[in-house]
Formats: C-alpha cells, structure tokens, sequence
C-alpha cells in the first residue's frame, strides 16, 4: 500500500457461509479507503490471490474446511495484515496468538467493521511512514515452517524456491533434500532481497547461484529452470545490466 492523499487497502474477504461473504463484501464496498481484490468462500482459493496479488489486509473466518483461517494467516507475508471474523469467541485468543490487527464477533454491524478496517489503516499508516524514515540492515537469513518447527535458513545458502500448489520446496546448496513450507510462493517473494528474482510462475532464483544461462533457461547446480515470457523482459534487464560489454 502506497500512502498518500487518498490511501486504499487492497483487499479480500474469505467465508464458507455465502450470507456472511455477502454482507462483509457489502460493507467492504461502501468503505472509501478499501478496494476489494476478490471474496472466497474458502481459504484454498484465497491463496491462488495471494500468489497473484499484493493484498494488504483480510477479512477472514476462522472455521473452514481443508484449511482453516488461522492455518492460512500462518503462511502469510508480514505485508498482510488480518482482521478476523467468526461466529466462535472461543478463537480469539488464538486470533491474537497469530498477530491478527483486530477479532470481529458474529454478528457484527457495519459500525464495528469499520472500526477494525480503520485501525487496520492506521496500522498501514504508521507502517509506512516508519519505512520511509528509517532503514533496516541486509536480511541474511529466513524462518520457515516445516514439520511442525520453525527451520532458519541462511539466504546465502538458498539455491532457488519452487511453487507447488500451497507449498513450496526450498533447494539449498548445503543439502540435496528441498525444505517442504506452507506458503504462497507472491507472499515469499515480498520478504526476499533484491538478489532473488522470480522468473517463472513456479520458481524464484537467486541470482547469485546462477552457473550457465542457455538461451532461455538458467542453470543453477545442474538444474535447468525455463524464464517463462512474462519474467523474461526483467531478466534480461538484469543479465544487460551484469555484462562485459564486447
């Protein structure tokens, strides 16, 4: 989110009850400062948004099948903020567990739910002026979930990343078995420095790592990954820009 005279959140709503998904896409569209990405009626096809989109905050229920709202708010990027709604108080202190900005109980009137979306605002505000007046030193390492245990992986030893539905495979230099994580492969790259580039739909890379480019393949530790068409432009600009001029 870009803060400016008139700021907007992008945002979606998620809930498997059509009612409840009805109303808050209601009161999410008669909020000036909210533009609404898309509604879902499961956490499975929020995630295919989250890989395509740069969504600042969620309205999102808890009690869903397959994959509940707070399984999905644990694969999220910090740029993603969520405000919980659910009929089931009982989750709340489960909601505050995962850093969520605000809990709205069932049945909530538009007047509680612009209260939480303004404090979301402010979030985004402070944020944002917080970024542009202070720096932060080089990231050198990434926490993951796997199996169950938060795993830290050196960046520096990070051979490229590979999207695989709602997990990735993480291919490291120090080991041949992939770390397996629960995340949307966009989510990812928002936390990656510029040294990591995607260049294909399934795969991001470090550019550091890259042994051989063969026309339109890079070759990163005798593995050939294909720079599809809509990241070759970029790319290419970046290959231009680390060349020997002949």
């Amino acid at each position: 989110m870009s803060i400016s005279q008139e700021p907007k959140l992008s945002c979606i709503v998620v809930d498997d009850e059509p009612m409840a998904l009805n109303l808050i896409e209601s009161y999410v569209q008669k909020t000036p400062f909210l533009d609404l990405k898309g509604k879902c009626s499961s956490a499975i096809q929020a995630l295919k948004i989250l890989n395509t989109e740069q969504i600042d905050l969620i309205f999102l229920d808890i009690q869903m099948p397959d994959l509940t709202g707070i399984e999905l708010s644990k694969t999220l990027s910090k740029t993603t903020r969520v405000i919980f709604t659910t009929a089931f108080d009982s989750y709340a202190l489960q909601g505050y567990k995962v850093d969520a900005l605000d809990y709205l109980l069932k049945p909530f009137n538009y007047t509680e739910f612009l209260l939480a979306a303004n404090k979301a605002l402010s979030w985004f505000k402070l944020v944002s002026t917080a970024t542009d007046t202070t720096t932060t030193p080089p990231k050198k390492y990434l926490f993951v979930k796997s199996e169950y245990k938060q795993v830290k992986l050196e960046l520096d030893d990070i051979l490229y990343f590979e999207g695989l539905k709602d997990y990735i495979k993480i291919y490291l230099a120090s080991q041949s078995k992939p770390v397996l994580t629960l995340k949307s492969l966009k989510a990812l790259e928002q936390e990656l420095p510029s040294n990591f580039m995607r260049i294909h739909r399934s795969f991001i890379i470090s550019l550091d790592k890259i042994d051989e480019i063969e026309r339109s393949q890079v070759i990163i530790s005798g593995k050939r990954i294909t720079v599809s068409e809509g990241y070759k432009e970029a790319f290419q600009n970046y290959i231009s820009d680390n060349s020997i001029q002949s």
